[in-house]
């Protein structure tokens, strides 16, 4: 049986992160001479001094109860994350200066008041559970029958807490350890252990997030082999599922961002579980998986500018610790620039596990450089980048084909992205702010998820549709020539019974200023009603002149266009991004004016 063999597997008994106590203080000692290491420690210590001049705020009902009042979810994470934020900090000074008993005390109270936390999950992933329903079970002969949700943030909480406890438990007070695992074996191992969670199942980050922190939590904690057995026999399988939910060509449809987070997750526990192995259970083994670690170096435009396919932010920073880690295992893994490092306080989820190892994983004797320039087309997703570099810059594009049912799915079939020495032209919008809503029924209103919000046709007024059956044909794609093509049928993105065919054909002619010229091709069974070709532009100079429109910011783009054809209409678009920020773009439509059942549209956009 596998808990024979896993059992036998589970060998080491040294801790996970570092070899020993010595070892640990050492590496610290180390690090806190070494100049490549300062601006890193100034980070976590500038963010030090101003949490302990702040009081710590609490996680009230009144912000509990907001999501299932109004559906919104930004007041209560504000405070949540805020703890975290505390947590984390405190947990790298009291590593940094464990002489200092002020970040002791911190540390220790901080813990203390996440273990009072009512629930560590979030309000937004409490649908339908015990901590919401007010049924009362209550007896003398169960008294701890409480069936906890494990979400996201619950499994981090129990991964953060375990680690730190490993970490600090030369200075914290005993009894500060012992809260730590009695809260997570009540709230997380125990119902792990004796449920199932619908996310062990899922193909996308949850999968790897959650099971990857319950194991990461369980083999820092759980010493007892067959306990530990018995969890690690259920995370395996979970992280399996969030493999399937990868094809062979490594790209991540969710973003880059998922990518970091669950794909990171990973990693986390798979390092560990190696460890504690001795390197017998190696879960970096497998062509998906290396192909998966290369998608970073894959989805990069040019510096931050990401592929933002789907729920993804338009820009990123990469967590060095995490790519200084996977360069050592992948041979052909690329180093990225040290200016593109996320910086300490980034992340405003204040995650514990990356930002540790963005300190122990930094390598300062490994090189960097710029991403690659290359031209790449991912059969399985239908994904098209090309990054190309001349004497007058950087240029790179990206296009899409797949199916309206992906991961954190945008209806978005036939869109694409343009930039150019760092300014984006035609843009995806990326993820919009997360409420209630935005996962409802009602998620293809938002500007950000419906084809609305996306460089494609808007055909008789109608959008794209959502779902599986919504998919691209991929017909020619030719890379890595000096001239490069990409060629899809997108009619089936349209629920249009007269719509036969809609061929979008690519050209990137990749010359000292590139240009990049679209045609569509429309053949319908009735003359359709209307065409409208959208592009989505940031908040650019816009002048309108005879069969051009040019956009302007630092760098220019030339559109050519028959106006003998095409109606140009320029509207405003305000969109709410991921953060709440307002942000200003501009939706530039080109209407055919006579459309007939056989229609040729072609726009040419030159960079100068």
């Amino acid at each position: 049986m596998i808990s024979t063999d896993l059992k036998k597997l589970l060998v080491s008994e040294s801790p996970l992160l570092f070899s020993s106590t010595q070892e640990k203080a050492e590496w610290w000692r180390i690090a806190r001479h070494k100049p490549e290491f300062k601006l890193l420690f100034d980070e976590v210590r500038e963010e030090g001094n101003r949490l302990l001049q702040e009081e710590e705020q609490e996680l009230t009902y009144s912000l509990f109860r907001l999501f299932a009042e109004n559906g919104s979810r930004i007041e209560f994470e504000k405070v949540y994350f805020q703890k975290r934020r505390r947590l984390t900090t405190f947990a790298i000074m009291v590593l940094l200066e464990p002489e200092n008993k002020e970040y002791v005390t911190a540390l220790e109270n901080t813990i203390w008041t996440i273990c009072n936390e009512y629930s560590w999950c979030l309000p937004a992933h409490l649908k339908n559970s015990s901590e919401t329903s007010a049924t009362i079970i209550c007896s003398l002969d169960r008294p701890n029958e409480e069936n906890y949700t494990i979400d996201l943030f619950s499994a981090e909480t129990a991964f953060s807490l375990a680690e730190i406890l490993m970490l600090t438990e030369d200075v914290l007070d005993p009894l500060i350890g012992k809260r730590i695992y009695m809260e997570v074996f009540k709230r997380v191992f125990y119902p792990f252990k004796t449920s199932s969670y619908e996310w062990e199942t899922q193909e996308h980050n949850w999968a790897a997030v959650c099971a990857g922190s319950i194991g990461a939590a369980a083999l820092h904690l759980i010493q007892d082999p067959g306990e530990l057995t018995a969890i690690l026999e259920k995370v395996l399988p979970a992280l399996q599922c969030y493999l399937n939910g990868f094809s062979d060509d490594g790209v991540c449809r969710e973003g880059y961002g998922y990518w970091q987070y669950g794909f990171g997750y990973y990693v986390y526990f798979a390092d560990l579980v190696k460890k504690k192995s001795d390197g017998k259970l190696d879960l970096f083994k497998g062509e998906k998986v290396h192909q998966i670690a290369l998608f970073q170096q894959r989805c990069f435009m040019n510096e931050n500018i990401v592929v933002n396919f789907s729920d993804a932010n338009p820009t990123a920073s990469v967590f060095l610790g995490l790519s200084h880690y996977l360069s050592k295992v992948y041979a052909d893994f690329e180093i990225p620039e040290r200016k593109l490092r996320a910086k300490f306080t980034e992340d405003h989820c204040s995650r514990w596990a990356p930002a540790i190892r963005n300190l122990i994983w930094f390598d300062e004797t490994l090189p960097d450089q710029p991403w690659s320039q290359v031209s790449s087309f991912f059969k399985d997703s239908q994904w098209f980048i090309s990054r190309h570099q001349t004497v007058s810059g950087h240029f790179s594009f990206a296009a899409k084909g797949g199916n309206n049912n992906e991961p954190h799915n945008h209806n978005d079939i036939g869109h694409f992205i343009l930039q150019g020495n760092n300014e984006v032209f035609f843009k995806d919008l990326g993820c919009g702010l997360y409420n209630k809503d935005y996962f409802s029924e009602k998620r293809y209103t938002f500007l950000c998820n419906g084809s609305q919000g996306h460089s494609v046709p808007i055909i008789n007024h109608q959008f794209q549709d959502e779902g599986s059956s919504r998919h691209a044909r991929i017909l020619h794609v030719d890379v890595g020539k000096k001239v490069e093509t990409f060629e899809l049928d997108i009619a089936k993105a349209y629920e249009l019974e007269t719509l036969d065919g809609l061929i979008r054909k690519f050209t990137w002619v990749k010359e000292d200023l590139p240009k990049l010229i679209l045609e569509d091709s429309y053949s319908f069974t009735e003359q359709p009603v209307s065409i409208i070709e959208r592009l989505v532009i940031p908040s650019l100079g816009i002048t309108e002149e005879d069969d051009e429109v040019i956009l302007e910011g630092e760098q220019r783009l030339r559109i050519l266009y028959d106006r003998r054809l095409l109606y140009l209409e320029v509207t405003k678009l305000n969109f709410i991004n991921h953060f709440g920020n307002m942000e200003e773009n501009y939706a530039v439509d080109f209407t055919v004016l006579n459309p007939v059942k056989e229609c040729n549209v072609q726009l040419i956009f030159q960079f100068e």
